[in-house]
């Protein structure tokens, strides 16, 4: 799944502003510029349009770790040179707090119905032979539901 996408959607979930955006790149180990997260931040037919790497949203999604579950005692976060959408699946699971039930009632309100079996494949090291690649459409109805569940429209700002 393209990494521009999920950073905008997280954006628009979770309501950050440049300044937060910028905050949370730190925390996850990474110094970014305003116009850096802009143009990540710009849709692709923009002139000033720049892709993400898979390391800068891994310091991204780091950041929302630790800014969520705190700083790992003595350990500084790493963030990945590859990242594919069970890492992002994982690090969004561990962000949020979320355990499988509430991954299983995010998806469905997605209308991505899952099993518990089939969920814990995504979490599974990919020696195992009970391993199962995430599908950008599990992932995309993942962040679906993830905008159903935390972006609530009728909050004031």
């Amino acid at each position: 799944m393209e990494n521009n996408y999920i950073l905008r959607n997280l954006r628009y979930i979770f309501s950050y502003d440049d300044d937060k955006m910028m905050k949370l790149f730190k925390l996850g180990g990474k110094d970014v510029t305003r116009e850096e997260v802009s143009n990540w931040l710009k849709k692709e037919e923009d002139p000033d349009y720049k892709s993400i790497y898979d390391r800068d949203l891994a310091h991204f999604l780091n950041g929302m770790i630790v800014k969520n579950r705190g700083k790992q005692e003595g350990k500084d976060p790493v963030a990945e040179k590859k990242l594919n959408n069970n890492d992002v699946l994982r690090k969004l699971r561990i962000a949020l707090s979320l355990q499988e039930d509430d991954m299983l009632e995010i998806l469905s309100r997605a209308g991505q119905h899952l099993s518990r079996h089939e969920l814990s494949a995504f979490f599974r090291k990919p020696s195992q032979s009970q391993f199962r690649p995430c599908k950008d459409q599990v992932l995309r109805n993942f962040i679906k539901g993830m905008k159903l569940t935390y972006r609530r429209e009728d909050l004031p700002l």
